[in-house]
């Protein structure tokens, strides 16, 4: 053998990336998980940084939250995560709701809450969530929109590892991270609540990974059920959430991180899982099948209606049904695009379903992005009758047509017909009258209300953020609140009219490609609020940048985008190449004026170097 063919393979040269200085992090609101400590870039230098740009509102950055607990525990010798909470609602922008967000989801690691998006303006973000990937140097080197990323985030991540520990730039040891002081109480962050066929009320306490019975004093406790640690196994939940009864007694359980239902026999406290994998739903998954084979995504509520169980899949913004009979799940009504959009069942449009009640032809839908109050009847048709959009709430009273609500996550039915709303972030207890078309207030100072039900004519809410039940009279007459109306913080982008450039950035991440094997591996879908704001470009098609040309007349408005990507590994002797999906949705909010952009650019993996 000679020497030329002994001699061991030189490892491949790194790869030449874009070297962006990373701008100082700010935030109003301070550090949140450092001990008091505040952060500085300088305070990151050897190690590589991952920022998480989010808003606890959002669905999707719960998601990026769990993708990214195995990457923090795997490289935490040389990773740092920073959250960097970046509010949508004003509720989002109070440092207390975001200190209680921070426990609920058990965020370990720290946060900067940015009240008024300085951060986020800095980094040029669009889209909730957004990861930046920061050299420890100090340098950008990739920015990803959406889920699906940790993949190709880890890779990165061994590759700038061995990079700058060649290089001496690499520096090793525990992070910034403190623990605040546990506290202890009966509930933590409780969800929903149920009253069972005793008389006693099941909570299922999220943050614990518990159902807790109470008494019907709603505060004696008389067991838990589940382990108390997040997991799937037997007794385990991992953050459940949404309770109905079923004909037989039995209780059924969106569990909601293991994108699962679980049912339980209240008499012997077994459960049992019936629909899910444990696994979250993709595009390009089945929609239906046996419910034992077919992934969901976060649901976050169910209700028995109409022979099914019905559930609100927050995840993917549609519901779903359960047929506990035949053993089988389907989608029932949404596109998974995620906006407002009423009519037949298969046409339309939601954000984050959240809370679900039966109410003989209807069930209604509390929408909680789009603060809406909407139902869908009998014949698959879905109305609205509180909200407008995604970027328009607060609190009003009065006509529905102008009424407001913030993020609302639980809706019940009353014996007069009319429905209570859990108005979440306006800490609020709403009633919609659909005989006469009115909203009122019904209580208010109730923290983050999430769920109420019917107990011997009162009505018993759920205040998540005070972690415990509260028995309200229903008052005949409604409390009067000032009218307060508000819009999203994020800034409109100005668009310049006529023809605008939509291209969505996406690069492989190393050793993978875009996987055309069966087809096109992209797809871009692109539609408006109003319609009326684009003359030409809206649709689906499957190149990742469209020409769009904006209407005469229509001055501002929201694009919404939807794109996907798969790629694989790139190596031709591998039969059975590892693939995965990338993808996300935006709603940009745009103002068109002489002057503006002519071209929009949103990343979906990679820098954009137009």
């Amino acid at each position: 053998m000679n020497d030329a063919a002994s001699a061991p393979t030189p490892a491949p040269a790194p790869r030449r990336r874009a070297r962006v200085r990373a701008p100082e992090l700010i935030g109003k609101g301070g550090w949140i998980n450092t001990g008091g400590k505040d952060l500085k870039l300088a305070d990151f230098r050897g190690r590589t940084l991952i920022l998480d740009f989010w808003t606890f509102c959002c669905i999707n950055c719960l998601h990026v939250l769990d993708e990214l607990r195995e990457l923090e525990e795997r490289h935490r010798d040389t990773v740092v995560v920073v959250g960097v909470h970046s509010p949508k609602f004003v509720h989002e922008a109070d440092h207390r709701a975001v200190v209680d967000a921070v426990e609920r989801y058990e965020v370990h690691h720290p946060v900067l809450d940015d009240p008024e998006l300085a951060t986020w303006k800095q980094y040029a973000v669009r889209a909730w969530p957004t990861l930046v990937v920061i050299d420890p140097e100090g340098y950008v080197v990739a920015q990803h929109a959406g889920e699906g990323h940790a993949h190709a985030i880890e890779r990165l991540v061994e590759e700038l590892e061995a990079e700058h520990g060649a290089k001496g730039t690499l520096r090793r040891g525990d992070g910034p991270y403190v623990a605040p002081e546990p506290v202890s109480t009966h509930l933590r962050f409780p969800g929903k609540v149920l009253r069972l066929a005793n008389g006693n009320l099941l909570v299922s306490d999220s943050t614990r990974h518990q159902l807790v019975e109470l008494e019907a004093d709603g505060e004696t406790v008389v067991r838990r059920i589940g382990s108390g640690e997040r997991g799937f196994g037997p007794g385990e939940f991992s953050e459940p959430q949404g309770l109905a009864l079923l004909p037989d007694g039995r209780v059924v359980v969106a569990d909601t991180v293991n994108h699962a239902l679980r049912v339980l026999d209240p008499e012997t406290g077994a459960v049992e899982t019936v629909a899910g994998t444990g696994r979250q739903w993709w595009q390009g998954s089945p929609t239906a099948g046996p419910a034992l084979e077919v992934d969901l995504s976060s649901p976050w509520d169910v209700a028995w209606w109409q022979g099914r169980v019905w559930i609100a899949m927050a995840g993917v913004h549609q519901l779903w049904t359960w047929d506990p009979e035949a053993g089988t799940v389907q989608v029932a009504a949404g596109t998974t695009n995620e906006g407002l959009v009423d009519g037949p069942a298969a046409e339309a449009w939601f954000a984050q379903p959240s809370g679900l009640a039966a109410a003989g032809d209807r069930l209604w839908i509390a929408d909680s992005e789009t603060s809406a109050l909407r139902w869908i009847d009998t014949a698959g048709v879905v109305h609205t009758a509180v909200g407008t959009g995604l970027f328009d709430f607060g609190h009003r009273d009065g006509d529905a047509g102008q009424a407001l609500l913030q993020h609302p996550l639980g809706v019940t039915a009353l014996p007069d017909g009319s429905v209570a709303v859990c108005d979440t972030y306006n800490h609020a207890l709403r009633r919609y009258d659909p005989e006469s078309g009115e909203v009122s207030t019904l209580a208010t100072d109730l923290r983050e209300p999430s769920a109420a039900v019917l107990l011997d004519g009162d009505i018993v809410v759920v205040e998540s953020a005070r972690h415990r039940l509260t028995r309200l009279r229903l008052p005949e007459e409604a409390v009067r609140v000032d009218a307060v109306a508000h819009r999203t913080q994020r800034a409109a982008t100005e668009v310049a009219p006529g023809k605008l450039r939509l291209d969505v950035v996406f690069q492989a991440p190393a050793g993978q490609k875009l996987d055309e094997r069966y087809g096109p591996s992209t797809r871009l879908l692109v539609s408006s609020t109003p319609p009326e704001l684009l003359a030409s470009g809206e649709g689906a098609g499957t190149d990742l940048f469209r020409d769009l040309e904006l209407a005469d007349g229509v001055g501002s408005g929201v694009l919404h985008v939807s794109a996907m990507a798969a790629s694989c590994d790139d190596d031709p002797a591998n039969e059975y190449p590892a693939c995965h999906v990338h993808q996300q949705d935006w709603g940009v909010p745009v103002t068109v004026a002489p002057g503006g952009t002519a071209r929009l650019a949103l990343v979906l993996a990679g820098l954009d170097e137009g």
